[in-house]
Formats: structure tokens, C-alpha cells, sequence
């Protein structure tokens, strides 16, 4: 006995070093089985090893292990209670967070920074501010962390953070590097440059910290200040600090902000020497850079990707994104996101946002309604703002508007994202008189538009015609809300009074916008001058398109086809001689439609789908209906001369155009009333436009079809375009 008295106090001590060591080398298993000893042995359970067991299963994510040893300590302190709502809010499980914090019963100054934290890492500011309030009366000495944290939760209001940041003035708290690097973070997120740097000039060389530096980096690179952002970079290299993995990323922000895909490929050979690209944060910047900026961007992606030992989540999300941005690939981010679950990681919302983007690229209901589900189940909040905003996105673009508005109804709570998703959904679907009815509503509510917005409603406008409302709102963006016209706003413009046939006020803006015209807006032009047959306008736009992008088929393609129409048949044969010449490859238009969630890809004259017998019979009988209900095929557009085929030939031709073969082979799959959606990777034809109309009177349903520029519903003879698109 007096042996063990002896020698008890030396077996204490070395369990709590052991315990503090994988606390700190993020040693688990160890940790996990000094906690299998702590609870078999004779090892009295205290507090103070209790709070460390918490700690420990907090900082490796695993959070019923954490609550069952809170809840296993005997009396639990102060500190107990703090280390359990830390880890409620790493897995935002903010009301159990709450409820916790209630219990405490007298909570030090971390406590309430603690709750902070957690509402400000879900970017709930009503709560937070709560919080803040509490703290002010229960007379408690506030810190840089208390106002840090609450000005992190207000990040999307500008106002509240000039209110904040006038209170760390009056009240001495901008002496806090933590308090100053928040209010940076959130004017730079927020575009508000000038106030960023004012606050990064006033800290002071004293008072800048890493993150300052990198805060102020970052904020110049997403907002189009990329050589600022390098300057910075460069200061910082000068006056010899560290820069670390963080600085890195920010860095190659600034490359991607750019397009400049040379620097970032030597940005990336330094990092190499340095051995920061083997860091996963970093990971995710290179990946961005490439996937954003170069042709063959994915490839180089999947490189960075294997020599990064150890993945993390963010870094399985950047590859998700990556490969959503391109139409082609959305599979593989489809394919990325199930392997990323097969090896153990659970998606967070960002996942879902970005696999929820990939099906919006692929028009699959049937894969995008698999996603939702799996959202609801996941453990992130059902109600997740940014998960919900990209549910009511891809809905809309797979034509399913009905569950976007139910999913947007639904919502707790709308932020600009939201309405901008709902508003470019019925922009794209045609129905103008709600798109703008809900920016109405936006600024009533007094959410502030931005850039994205302002494409939505310009969009709207030109779809239906409305030029006089869309000139009212291009001025709007300036005057009243101080937001620049980007080469998107232009092109809508040009969009807009292109299709209104005001072909020389389209041209008119291209020559006076305050950049140079790139090629969307030639092209633009160029589709208004193929609307309307001006064949001279046509060639100047096509002729400047073909200088930036030589290689691209469209312009070759519309002017070739303007030529065609109008009879001109040596010009046709003489663009497409240029385009054999310099190798230039027309895109071959198809179509596809999801039946029984296997997709169905149709060509034009398709003969390769195993029920094309079937699909031409009934497709036979079709047209004898569409006759006798007057169809009359406009055989201008098949665009080859009289003395080459006859005009039962180029009936047949236009006939056998693959959205109308996608079309066919959805009614004969489908029963009675199903409505059917076919996807086109090229603008539909006035042909097929006039023959779907009637299609879906003769069989009484619902036919939606997207093309590149916006859907097209058609039911009971009509379209939703109301013929002008």
C-alpha cells in the first residue's frame, strides 16, 4: 500500500504527459487507447483528464466520441464545457451548442467567444450579435476575439461591418491584430478594396501579422486586382516575411484572377523547390489555377492531385469543382464525388455545391434528384443556404422550375444567391413577368443586387423583347447601385437589341464599351445579324470574331449558313474550303434525353440507336399527323442546293434532325401525359421549333427543350418563347 501511495502520483503524471503528447502529435490511436486504460483502470476519472479526452476526439472529428466523454465527466468545468461547444460548431451543431452553453453556470469570456465562433463559422449574424449583446450586459471585459468572431458572422452586411469596425475605433480594440484582420477579410470579400486597404495601411507595419498579409492578397485577387495582388506578394518577399502555405494559395488566387497561366506555371515550379505543393491547401489554389485558365487544364489538375500524399476534403472539393466547370466532364466530378465518399469522407456542403453543379451540366434529373436526397440525409443541415441555392440552380437548368420555386419557398432564409438562382431560372424559361416581379421584390427587401443579378434580369429582358425595361436596368446598375457593366452585361445588351433588330445600336455599343470586345460579343452580334439576315454586318462580326478565335467553327458556321439561305452558294463553298484548310472541325449538333436514368444520345440521320426501326415508323406516322395539322417544312434550312437533292430529300433531312429522333423515341418510351425533356448542344432550328409546337398539341404533352441559349417549353401548340428567340 504504501508502495502504490508512492508510486501513484509518478503513474498520474505520466498518463497526463502521454495524453497531452497525442493531444499535440495527433497521435489517435494512441489517444484512443489511453482512454480504453483511463476508464479500465485504476486511474482516478478526473476532471481534468476527462476534459482532455474531449479535447482529444474534438480535434480529430469525432464528435459522439466527444460528447459520450463529456458526458462522463463527473464534474464538469468551465473548460468542459467550452471544449464540447468547440466541437458542436465544428459540426454545426449550433442549438445542442446552445443548449450547452445555457448550462454553463458561470461562463468566462470564452465561453462566449466560443458560441461566437460557432455562429460566425456558419455565418449566422442575428445569433452571434445576440451573443455579442449578452456579453456587454453581463459585464464581462470583451477581447480581440469576442469582436473578431461577431464581425466574421456579419461578413455578408456591409453596413453591420462599418458599425463593428467603428466600435473597434471608439473602443480601442483596432490595436487587436484579430479584430483588424476580420474587418480586412470582410470589406475585401465584399469588393470594398478601398476600405481594405485602408484598414491593411492603418494597422500598420507594427500591427500586421501573416494573415493581414495574406487577407489583403487574397481580397485583391477575386476582385480583379491580380497585379496589386502580386505587388503585395512581392513587399512581402522584400521586407523578409515568412510566407507559409496560406500566402502560397493566395498568391496563385491572384495567377488565376489573371488568366495568367504562364506565371502560375512558374509560381508552381518554385513551390515545387519549396516543397509546398505537396501541401493540400496549396493543392486546391493550383488546381483552381489550371482548371480555370488552361485547355488542358483537368489533366494538369490530376497531376497535382496524385502528388499530394494526403488529400484533404477541400482539397476532393476543388477537384469536384474543377471538373464541373466544363459541360464535357461533369461525369467525372460525378465520379470524383463517389470515390471521395468510397475512402471515407463525408461531403460537406461545399461537396454538394459542387456535385450539385455537375448535375446541372449533365440536364439529369433522375442523378441530380439522387444528390438531393443524399444531401438531406447527410449531416449537414437540411437547410443549408448554399446547398439550397444550388438545388434551385440545377432544378431550373434541368427544366424542372415547378421544384426550384418549391425548394426557393421553402427556404428559411434567401440571400442574393438565392433570388439570382430563381430569377435566371424563369429568365431562361421565358417567363419574364416573374423573373422581374422577384427583382422587384429582391430590392423592396432590400438585398442587394450584384453583377450576377443584374445578367439575370438583362437576360430576361432580351429573351422577351423588353428593351426600353433593359436599358432602365443597365443604367440602374451604375447610378444607382455603383456596379460597373462587365463584358456580360454588355453582351446581354447586344443580345437584347440584336434580337429587337436594332442591329446598328448593337454595333453601336460594341465600339463604345470601355474594354475591348472579345469574341462573345461578336458572336452575339453575329447571331442578331443571322436573326435578321444582314449579311454585311454579319461578315464584319465574323470576321472579328475569327481574329481572336481562329479556330472556332461558330463564325465559319452562321456566316457559311447565312450564305446558304440566301442562295449564295459560292460564298458557302468557300468558307467551308478556309475551314478544311486550317483544320477546323464543325461541332456535330445532338441531342439527348434521360429515360429510365440512362441517357439516349441522338445525331442527326441517327441510325445506331437499337430501337431506330421503331423510332422512324412512329416518326412516319407523326408527320402524316403534322401534315394534315398544316406543318409545312421550311426546307430553306437544309441548306443545299435545288439541283443536289429534291425537296422530298430535304424534308427527309430536316425530318431526321436529332432533337426531333430524341423527341420521337421519348413518346414511344413514355406513358400517356409524362412530359419529356431533351437537351440540345446547338441552337434549335425554326423547323423543328414550328414542328414541336405542333407535336405537342397532336399528343397532348409537355415537351421541354434546352438548347445553348435558353429552354423552350412547349404545350398545347405554343412555346414559351412566344416565337422570339
Amino acid at each position: 500500500m504504501n508502495q502504490f501511495s508512492c508510486t501513484f502520483p509518478l503513474h498520474l503524471q505520466t498518463f497526463r504527459t502521454l495524453l497531452k503528447q497525442c493531444i499535440a502529435q495527433r497521435d489517435f490511436l494512441t489517444g484512443k487507447s489511453l482512454h480504453a486504460f483511463y476508464i479500465k483502470s485504476f486511474i482516478p476519472h478526473t476532471t481534468y483528464l476527462s476534459n482532455h479526452f474531449t479535447l482529444l476526439y474534438s480535434k480529430f472529428g469525432t464528435f459522439p466520441n466527444a460528447l459520450s466523454a463529456f458526458n462522463l465527466t463527473n464534474y464538469p468545468n468551465v473548460f468542459s464545457y467550452n471544449t464540447i461547444i468547440h466541437a458542436c460548431a465544428k459540426h454545426s451543431l449550433l442549438h445542442l451548442a446552445r443548449q450547452l452553453f445555457d448550462q454553463i453556470p458561470l461562463p468566462d469570456i470564452i465561453s462566449y467567444n466560443t458560441l461566437i465562433a460557432a455562429y460566425a463559422r456558419r455565418g449566422e449574424c442575428e445569433p452571434a450579435l445576440r451573443v455579442f449583446k449578452e456579453v456587454r450586459e453581463v459585464g464581462l471585459e470583451l477581447d480581440g476575439f469576442t469582436l473578431s468572431g461577431v464581425v466574421s458572422a456579419c461578413f455578408e452586411d456591409v453596413g453591420l461591418v462599418r458599425q463593428l469596425h467603428c466600435f473597434s475605433l471608439l473602443c480601442g480594440y483596432d490595436c487587436y491584430a484579430s479584430v483588424c484582420n476580420a474587418i480586412l477579410a470582410c470589406y475585401g470579400r465584399l469588393g470594398r478594396l478601398h476600405e481594405a486597404r485602408r484598414v491593411f495601411g492603418e494597422m500598420g507595419e507594427g500591427c500586421r501579422d501573416m494573415v493581414s498579409w495574406n487577407a489583403m492578397i487574397v481580397a485583391c485577387g477575386q476582385h480583379r486586382e491580380g497585379l496589386e495582388a502580386l505587388r503585395l506578394f512581392g513587399e512581402m518577399e522584400r521586407i523578409g516575411l515568412e510566407v507559409d502555405m496560406f500566402t502560397m494559395a493566395s498568391v496563385l488566387t491572384a495567377f488565376t484572377c489573371l488568366k495568367d497561366l504562364a506565371g502560375g506555371m512558374q509560381f508552381h515550379g518554385k513551390m515545387i523547390k519549396s516543397g509546398f505543393h505537396r501541401n493540400s491547401h496549396v493543392g486546391s489554389g493550383l488546381i483552381d489555377l489550371y482548371s480555370k485558365c488552361s485547355p488542358h487544364g483537368m489533366l494538369e489538375c490530376m497531376k497535382v492531385f496524385g502528388e499530394i500524399p494526403k488529400p484533404d476534403l477541400v482539397l476532393w472539393n476543388t477537384m469536384i469543382s474543377g471538373f464541373s466547370q466544363h459541360e464535357d466532364l461533369s461525369e467525372d466530378a460525378l465520379s470524383t464525388f463517389r470515390e471521395m465518399q468510397r475512402i471515407g469522407f463525408c461531403p460537406d456542403d461545399c461537396s454538394f455545391v459542387c456535385v450539385i453543379s455537375a448535375c446541372s451540366n449533365l440536364s439529369s434529373p433522375s442523378v441530380g434528384k439522387q444528390v438531393h436526397a443524399l444531401a438531406i440525409k447527410s449531416d449537414i443541415p437540411c437547410n443549408r443556404l448554399s446547398v439550397n441555392n444550388a438545388l434551385v440552380a440545377m432544378y431550373s437548368k434541368c427544366g424542372n422550375l415547378h421544384d426550384a420555386r418549391r425548394i426557393f419557398d421553402t427556404m428559411p432564409e434567401h440571400n442574393t444567391v438565392s433570388l439570382n438562382s430563381m430569377i435566371a431560372g424563369y429568365a431562361q424559361h421565358g417567363v419574364e413577368v416573374e423573373s422581374l416581379r422577384l427583382f422587384e421584390l429582391m430590392l423592396g427587401e432590400k438585398i442587394v443586387p450584384n453583377n450576377i443579378t443584374f445578367i439575370s434580369v438583362l437576360s430576361a429582358c432580351a429573351h422577351t423583347g423588353k428593351v426600353e425595361e433593359g436599358e432602365k436596368y443597365f443604367d440602374m446598375m451604375k447610378e444607382k447601385f455603383g456596379i460597373e457593366p462587365e463584358s456580360e452585361h454588355y453582351s446581354c445588351m447586344i443580345d437584347l437589341l440584336g434580337r429587337a433588330g436594332k442591329l446598328e445600336k448593337a454595333e453601336r455599343i460594341i465600339e463604345t464599351m470601355p474594354f475591348n470586345p472579345g469574341s462573345i460579343e461578336w458572336a452575339t452580334l453575329l447571331g442578331a445579324c443571322r436573326k435578321h439576315g444582314n449579311v454585311e454586318l454579319a461578315v464584319k462580326a465574323a470576321n472579328k470574331f475569327l481574329e481572336l478565335e481562329p479556330c472556332n467553327a461558330a463564325p465559319y458556321v452562321m456566316l457559311s449558313n447565312m450564305y446558304a439561305s440566301g442562295g449564295r452558294w459560292e460564298e458557302a463553298a468557300t468558307l467551308k474550303r478556309m475551314m478544311r484548310e486550317r483544320g477546323v472541325k464543325k461541332k456535330p449538333g445532338c441531342s439527348w434525353i434521360e429515360i429510365d436514368k440512362k441517357v439516349h444520345v441522338f445525331v442527326a440521320e441517327d441510325t445506331s440507336h437499337p430501337r431506330i426501326k421503331e423510332i422512324h415508323e412512329y416518326m412516319g406516322e407523326l408527320l402524316r399527323k403534322l401534315k394534315q395539322a398544316g406543318y409545312v417544312a421550311d426546307i430553306r434550312l437544309a441548306l443545299v442546293k435545288d439541283e443536289e437533292v429534291d425537296a422530298e430529300e430535304k424534308e427527309r433531312r430536316l425530318w431526321h434532325h436529332s432533337e426531333k429522333l430524341a423527341i420521337a423515341f421519348g413518346l414511344i418510351s413514355t406513358e400517356e401525359g409524362v412530359p419529356i425533356l431533351v437537351v440540345k448542344n446547338l441552337r434549335i432550328c425554326s423547323d423543328c421549333h414550328n414542328a414541336i409546337k405542333l407535336i405537342s398539341a397532336i399528343s397532348g404533352r409537355e415537351i421541354t427543350v434546352r438548347d445553348t441559349h435558353r429552354f423552350h417549353c412547349f404545350k398545347e401548340g405554343r412555346c414559351s418563347c412566344r416565337d422570339y428567340w
